[in-house]
Parts: structure tokens; sequence; C-alpha cells
């Protein structure tokens, strides 16, 4: 079986582990990648982390940064030299890149399939319309990455099979419970990793842990527009040296900024384009036994299970309960913590995630 695969997303070097396990399960699989992605001011490039068993090629893109308009020029040409009999592309049924690699893999007798996060059902002007309604109606798989993703794709008129498997899962020998003696009670080290904007409820986060009551740190790792609002709210609270706001980090270092931590937090709000899609800081810092807490937006709750905490989005009173639980229990800290690594063992890891995308490969094409 020969797959290619065109993913943005594997530029990330603890993404690349689904690749290495998808390649031992006996794929013939080649990875094409842009150098880099370029968004909201920040641009990641291309890490070579885990790249054995399978090719891992660098195809230029154009209009990088642009999310519904970047392609890759080279692709027609890739494709008709790797001869694939599947066209993994890991990119929205509306991208301008999925409708062009669609084609493509067409005219190569390669069967196509995309992957899916979309979990509101919008409506896309022309011609963003036009090429998901021709997408939709060509494609022979799709990957939806939560449940409601599912919905929305079969309002709009797909009628082809649909895998429920998220994009990425984590390695459990990658992100694993810290080595070290437990972290001291005190102070009580609340953590964010994410973008820095209105949608991701970090204000929420800030106003809810001003009202804790000891000695606490809240450590926020990323970038975006609230940067500096963060910093002034901390400050009028009168928390702003409990309150640290760091650069983004890469993918590798994740593991150490989660051993750093009490808890995990992932306060995101609906906007009404917009709910949370998945939560990987969640499976990250579960698979890191760091018990989490998160809002009820989109799948966050699914993700979490029984495995965690879940409020109401916007509601800082019922965080702040949440977290003061957690500061003040250290049975329950380390109860969820055991929860948490379980449940992603059970269904979060890169190995499962791989045996769940080939055997859609192996639908694909009919095999037994």
């Amino acid at each position: 079986m020969r797959v290619v695969m065109l993913s943005k997303a594997c530029i990330v070097g603890a993404y690349q582990r689904k690749l290495e396990e998808i390649a031992a399960l006996g794929v013939d699989l080649t990875v094409l990648v842009p150098p880099s992605w370029r968004e909201g001011g920040r641009e990641t490039r291309l890490e070579r982390a885990h790249t054995a068993g399978y090719d891992l090629e660098v195809l230029p893109m154009a209009l990088n940064g642009h999310f519904h308009l970047h392609f890759y020029p080279g692709l027609g040409r890739a494709l008709r030299r790797l001869r694939p009999d599947i066209c993994h592309i890991d990119e929205e049924p509306y991208n301008l890149a999925t409708f062009l690699a669609l084609r493509q893999a067409r005219a190569v007798g390669a069967r196509p399939l995309f992957f899916t996060w979309q979990n509101l059902p919008r409506r896309y002007p022309p011609p963003f319309r036009t090429l998901e309604a021709y997408v939709l109606r060509h494609a022979g798989y799709a990957l939806a990455g939560n449940r409601e993703a599912e919905a929305v794709l079969r309002a709009k008129g797909y009628r082809g099979p649909v895998a429920l498997i998220p994009q990425f899962g984590v390695d459990p020998e990658i992100f694993q419970p810290r080595a070290e003696a437990a972290l001291p009670a005190e102070p009580f080290v609340v953590g964010f990793a994410g973008r820095l904007e209105p949608y991701k409820g970090v204000l929420d986060l800030v106003e809810a842990m001003a009202g804790l009551p000891g000695n606490w740190r809240l450590r926020l790792v990323g970038a975006g527009s609230l940067r500096d609002a963060v910093a002034a709210r901390s400050a009028a609270l009168g928390v702003g040296e409990r309150v640290s706001v760091e650069p983004a980090i890469s993918s590798l270092e994740m593991p150490r900024f989660y051993h750093g931590l009490h808890a995990l937090v992932l306060p995101s709000r609906t906007r009404p384009n917009w709910k949370e899609q998945f939560g990987r800081v969640l499976v990250e810092a579960m698979a890191c036994g760091v018990p989490v807490v998160g809002s009820d937006s989109g799948e966050i709750p699914n993700v979490i299970g029984d495995a965690g905490l879940v409020f109401p989005e916007g509601d800082v009173g019922a965080l702040r309960g949440a977290l003061a639980r957690l500061q003040s229990d250290s049975d329950l800290r380390a109860d969820l913590a055991r929860r948490g690594r379980e449940r992603v063992l059970a269904h979060y890891t890169q190995a499962q995630i791989a045996r769940a995308t080939v055997e859609v490969y192996r639908r694909l094409l009919g095999a037994p």
C-alpha cells in the first residue's frame, strides 16, 4: 500500500510519531510538508524529530500563512512521480489546497481522503463553497477529528464514509509523568499553553486565579493579541508578580513545561465562528500526569471525560472553584493524574491513531 500524505501540520516534530507508527504497520508512506507555516505573526519551521521508516519531503508552498488560499505548486509533479494508491490530504475540505490536491490525486488514479475539525455548520462565500462541494462529492473517505464534525459533513451533503479519528495523538514515552520527586505543594502552579486570544478565555483564567487564596503562580505560554492585556489585567488585580507570560515553545519542549504544573487549564469560549475542536494540550498534559480543567466549549468535555474537571465556559466563579478544589486536595490531584494518564493510554496514543488511520486506508482500497 503506497500512501502520500500532504500535511502542513506534520512540520511539528511531536506529531511525526504518528507517521512512524503508520509506516511500522507496513504502509509505504511519503509525507509532503512545507518548509514552514506562518500563523498569527509567528513562523513555525519544520522540525525533523521522528523520521524513521517513511520519507519526509519538503514541498514549496504558495501563499504561506493564508489558511484558505495556500497551495503546493509542485504537488502534481510529486504525485506523478510517487504514484500513490491513496492521497491523504490532511486539510479542511473548503481550502484551495484540498481542492487542488484532490483533483491531482484523481488524475494519477489515487484514492483521496481528507481531514476536518470543523464543528460548526459554517456557510462559506464563493469560491470556497464551490471548492468544498467538489471535495465532498469526490472524496473517497473523510476523517473527522471530533463528534460534531461528522454531523456538519452530513448536513452539508457528504454521503461517503467517515471515521472519527483525532488528527494526532500523543507518544506516551515522550509525554509521561515527571521522573523526579513530586512538585512541592506550594506554590500551586497552574498553566495554559496556546493562543493568547479572546476565544481561548485567558482573561477568565487570570480573573479566576486572582481570587484564589494562598501561594500560587500562573504560567501562560504562547503568543497573541492579548499578551499586553493579560499583563495589564494581572497588574490591576494586584497579582502581576504571580503571573508570567512566556513565549511559545516547540512541541519538543512541552513535556518539561507540563512537568512544572499542578494543573493545566483550557478555558475556551465559544464564538459565532469557532468553538473548541479538540484541545491537544489536554491530552498532552493528561499523558504527563497533570490534572486538567476545561470549559464545556466544543469537544473539551468529550476529551476530558471523567479524567478532569469541566466548568461552564465564561463562568469565572466556577473555574475558580475547580482550581480551589485542586489546590486544597492533593488526593484529588493524584486521582485525576492517574485517570488522565489511563484515558490517554486507552484512547489517544499515536499508535492507536495510526492503527485507526491504516484501517481507513484498507477500507478505502477494499482490502480485507
